[in-house]
């Protein structure tokens, strides 16, 4: 068995760059007096050894890794793709790395809970939390051990940091538009609150706000927003119904398709509306009419704040809520008359 190559020191550097092991170490670390060329010839010397640091040392100097973990839901999702996206600018611009556990699909309760027990294991400085299936009782009990933000959803749990989109308001901005528009009978798909607390949040509001303008909600529960096409499979009879409230884009994707096979025009017999407004799905050659959330600062802001508890101990707990806004598409129009 050939001997495994040896791996490249600080030793090796400096007899590469031909300066004193210390000029290394002050080098790498960007710490003390050392010359611009001193400094370009041992970070030309590391890329030719293709050195890497050793964290784990650097972590028992520091008592810091310099790791901040992150648990995500759905990679699939265009919503966990601009939240990461905006907690990843915010860590590489504060010198944090983000090590993420997620799956190749979506993250179940148990794959989540494997996932939090993992990053805290490798000792990662604080958690961001974006899962939410992930009962508030599983993250009590590590809120005292490590800095943790949960992102993406009211939390309910006691002492825990949440940052998310406002989602009831974007329910209810939704049902308002659809109701200024004329519609008096509108289907909602209320998602089952132990799926998604975040989409079952937005699909209530709009049931209430369209119940409260005395108007009639057709109520259609569904499990998840991936069951979609069977519930207006079983429930939708092109009767009655002038309008279809999705708690997901992709949702509204498939309810749109539903009614092209049914040969259901839109929005002339019936509107629909999605909610996310992120990524390709809203794009104004779809025109879909949704309700933007700010993905992207919603990941910012929960790395902000667990940063700012890394670094200068037990903040003050909080609530961060953020607004979207109404994105008017050609899904929606007029009732027919």
């Amino acid at each position: 068995m050939a001997a495994r190559p040896k791996v490249p020191t600080i030793l090796d550097i400096a007899a590469e760059a031909g300066v004193s092991k210390s000029a290394v170490s002050r080098a790498l670390r960007g710490q003390g007096e050392v010359s611009p060329a001193t400094r370009e010839k041992v970070e030309a010397a590391a890329r030719r050894l293709g050195y890497v640091a050793n964290a784990m040392a650097q972590a028992l100097v520091t008592s810091r890794t310099m790791n901040i973990g992150v648990v995500l839901r759905d990679v699939t999702r265009p919503y966990y793709a601009w939240l990461i996206n905006g907690m990843q600018q915010e860590a590489e611009g504060r010198g944090y790395r983000v090590v993420t556990m997620t799956s190749a699909g979506e993250l179940e309760v148990e794959d989540a809970r494997r996932a939090l027990a993992t990053l805290v294991s490798l000792q990662v400085d604080g958690l961001v939390l974006a899962s939410a299936r992930l009962p508030s009782e599983d993250v009590v009990p590590f809120v005292g051990r490590m800095p943790i933000v949960v992102a993406g959803r009211r939390e309910i749990g006691a002492g825990i940091t949440s940052v998310f989109c406002d989602d009831a308001d974007g329910g209810r901005s939704l049902a308002d538009h659809l109701l200024d528009l004329g519609h008096r009978d509108i289907a909602v798909l209320l998602v089952d609150r132990d799926y998604s607390l975040s989409q079952h949040a937005r699909t209530a509001a709009m049931v209430e706000r369209i119940e409260a303008a005395g108007a009639t909600a057709h109520v259609w529960p569904v499990p998840d927003d991936n069951h979609t096409l069977d519930a207006l499979t079983e429930r939708f009879d092109g009767s009655g119904v002038t309008a279809l409230m999705c708690p997901t884009d992709t949702a509204a994707l498939d309810a749109l398709e539903f009614l092209r096979r049914a040969d259901i025009a839109v929005p002339e017999a019936c509107s629909v509306t999605g909610f996310d407004g992120l990524g390709q799905i809203a794009n104004p050659y779809i025109g879909l009419t949704t309700f933007r959330q700010p993905a992207a600062e919603i990941g910012r802001s929960a790395v902000e704040l667990l940063i700012d508890k890394i670094e200068r101990g037990r903040a003050q707990d909080r609530l961060v809520e953020l607004r979207g806004e109404m994105v008017l598409g050609r899904t929606s129009g007029p009732p027919p008359a």
